[in-house]
């Protein structure tokens, strides 16, 4: 009733969106956030309140370029100032007059769109400013290196180099906390770090052999004539661009064990910016070419810089180094003359903005907007059901498709208790999907596994691959994570079947015999200290049901005597048929092994179709033999042997007086046979 009396009031001047809880609200948003000019909020609402709302707003910046007003019965001076900390720009009581909300609405519509205009209007200022700067830079750095037979693209590569470096350092440690205005400050500066060239002889600069002893303590001397002209400076002595561009050019070839020049700084001595560029200049010049070298490639440049062929550097800068290596090339390729990218310069002036509370320009809005249309189109052409997940507030987002695809909302508040998340993953996939995400490191942050998702209620397979999201605090926190479900029901389901035909025995169903010996030899190495039991038996006589009565009936008395050796064994045994009418059963740590061996015989003993069956079985334990496979198989295998000619219809446990069982031609006198009180002996 209450959006219905606020949609009549407004809709004359504004399209309305309604939602009727605050989990619509956030889809919504997430949806049509750059659309949307005011949110008119209430507190109390179901499933997600009006607080929880504008905590995700303030998570996702919305609240920067969104004026909520918030219109409630909650009359409380808590919720009031707490409304206003979460960022409203103002809150209206119900029951509410019409009038003081239309004008309200016009009102903060109208403070919002003046101060987006003027924000642009500053940003523009800023870029253009920016931008102006460092093609002056650019152009007077040029003219340096040209002396030096050189383009100013080595200042340009210098100065990408040093911006990849520090954004990779601030990754790695907080020892060195910069700002963006830092990064920006030190980058341009690096552009300076061989001005005192100017001061060096041509002859010297340009000469194409090695430098004698003597041209190169001249050639060392522009470190300190570039400092000194920068300390010369009649003005502007106390603007940090100044200041850091002395450190740099005064001390960028010191060497952090103490070897470099002018000064013989050491270690932490050295100040850090003069450290990366340092090292940004070095890679430069080995992966350029001189007058008085070729170039090397870039991974021997990397490999002569970790080996110490160019002095020493700080062990964390070349962790930084290598991190980016992979991608360092092709940043170097993307980087343009004149400057900033206009993405990165748009990036810089947000930051400025922000710091004076201020907001993105419509520009940036635009920026965003474009890649927000793009994501979504290609995410429904994927046909991938792709996620997103946030800790605090817990908060499952799914692309448009993937709801669709899986029959859910797109925005699932608490999904570990969503009842339709349990229906579609299961709670304990759930958890093992959190528990695999909660494992990674920012440094290794994906991860993937295959679950069985219910869709539509069938279920198939999908492959699950998942980036974790990590906070910026000097001890990163786990804030969720991103990622993506692919159907692989068809292939997985074709990989089993294949799997399956591989491993086991196509008439009975059973493990075959080389798959068998592959989980005994793993069993048995996972648990070295185990008791095990390999038993071999034969079926009596069963050539005469293939010869009798032909091989299709052979066939159902074999498929007979695999049920009969699955009904009579557990679930971890392991029951194999080895070949022709021989089968195996391997059991694991079983105290009462005789009486195991005793009820499988039996189960195998009496007839199918009236066709009688009786087995011969050996069996032997680890105990009396060891645990290699190849022994125990034999040594089963000289039991069954003594069984059979022993009369058949028994079993028999392996003992030493079995050992050359096999090796003996001449039958055995079945009065030889030791006959003790044991059941399994009479047999």
């Amino acid at each position: 009733m209450n959006r219905a009396i606020l949609t009549d009031m407004l809709s004359e001047e504004y399209d309305i969106i309604e939602a009727e809880d605050g989990v619509e609200a956030v889809s919504l948003l997430r949806k049509r956030a750059m659309e949307i000019s005011l949110v008119l909020l209430d507190i109390v609402m179901p499933k997600m309140d009006g607080f929880a709302v504008l905590a995700v707003m303030n998570q996702n910046h919305w609240i920067d370029d969104i004026p909520v007003i918030m219109i409630s019965a909650e009359s409380g001076s808590d919720q009031i100032e707490r409304a206003y900390k979460l960022g409203v720009a103002d809150f209206i009581m119900r029951p509410f007059d019409a009038l003081i909300v239309h004008h309200r609405v016009v009102n903060t519509i109208l403070l919002y769109t003046k101060q987006k205009k003027l924000i642009g209007m500053v940003a523009d200022q800023i870029y253009e400013k920016e931008r102006r700067s460092n093609l002056m830079i650019d152009i007077l750095s040029h003219i340096v290196e040209f002396r030096n037979g050189e383009s100013g693209l080595h200042v340009l590569r210098v100065r990408t180099l040093t911006k990849l470096l520090m954004k990779r350092l601030m990754e790695k440690t907080d020892r060195y906390p910069f700002s963006a205005f830092d990064i920006t400050i030190i980058c341009t500066a690096s552009a300076f770090h061989d001005i005192g060239k100017i001061a060096i002889d041509e002859k010297i600069l340009n000469k194409r052999g090695k430098l004698t002893e003597e041209e190169f303590e001249i050639m060392k001397t522009h470190s300190l004539v570039g400092a000194e002209m920068l300390e010369a400076l009649p003005i502007h002595q106390e603007e940090p661009l100044i200041k850091i561009a002395y450190e740099i050019c005064r001390w960028h070839h010191e060497r952090y064990d103490g070897r470099g020049y002018p000064d013989g700084l050491k270690g932490e001595d050295i100040p850090i910016s003069a450290q990366i560029v340092s090292l940004a200049d070095v890679y430069d010049a080995l992966t350029s070419e001189r007058v008085y070298k070729k170039a090397f490639s870039h991974d021997t440049s990397i490999q002569m810089i970790l080996n110490g062929q160019c002095g020493a550097f700080n062990p964390i800068l070349l962790e930084c180094l290598k991190d980016i290596s992979d991608h360092l090339e092709a940043e170097l390729k993307s980087a343009m003359p004149g400057g900033e990218k206009q993405s990165e310069m748009w990036k810089m002036t947000k930051e400025m903005i922000t710091s004076e509370a201020l907001t993105v320009s419509e520009h940036s809005l635009s920026l965003l907007e474009h890649e927000r249309m793009k994501y979504n189109f290609f995410a429904a052409m994927t046909e991938e059901i792709q996620f997103e997940y946030t800790v605090s507030p817990p908060m499952l987002t799914l692309s448009g498709w993937g709801a669709e695809k899986l029959g859910l909302d797109e925005v699932t508040m608490e999904p570990q208790h969503s009842k339709g998340i349990a229906e579609v993953l299961g709670i304990d996939a759930w958890n093992d999907i959190s528990e695999k995400l909660r494992a990674t490191t920012p440094e290794n942050p994906i991860t993937e596994g295959e679950y069985k998702l219910c869709c539509n209620g069938q279920s198939r397979w999908y492959r699950i691959v998942a980036r974790s999201m990590w906070s910026n605090d000097s001890q990163p926190q786990y804030s969720g994570a991103i990622g993506k479900a692919v159907d692989i029901h068809d292939s997985r389901i074709k990989m089993e079947e294949l799997e399956e035909r591989a491993s086991h025995d196509l008439l009975t169903g059973l493990f075959n015999h080389a798959s068998a010996k592959e989980q005994i030899q793993k069993r048995m190495e996972q648990n070295p200290g185990g008791n095990f039991t390999l038993a071999i038996c034969d079926l009596d006589k069963f050539k005469d049901a293939n010869d009798c009565y032909g091989h299709i009936f052979g066939d159902k008395v074999l498929k007979h005597v695999a049920k009969k050796l699955r009904h009579n064994t557990r679930g971890s045994d392991i029951v194999a048929r080895v070949g022709g009418d021989e089968f195996l059963i391997f059991l694991e740590d079983e105290p009462e092994v005789e009486a195991i061996i005793d009820k499988i015989f039996d189960s195998l003993t009496g007839e199918y179709e009236k066709f009688p069956i009786s087995v011969s079985m050996g069996v032997v334990r680890s105990n009396a033999v060891g645990v290699e496979y190849s022994t125990l198989f034999h040594s089963a295998d000289q039991a069954l042997y003594f069984a059979k000619r022993s009369g058949r219809k028994k079993y028999c446990f392996y003992d030493e007086s079995m050992k050359d069982m096999l090796s003996v031609i001449s039958p055995i006198d079945s009065n030889e046979v030791k006959v003790s009180e044991n059941k399994r002996e009479r047999r």
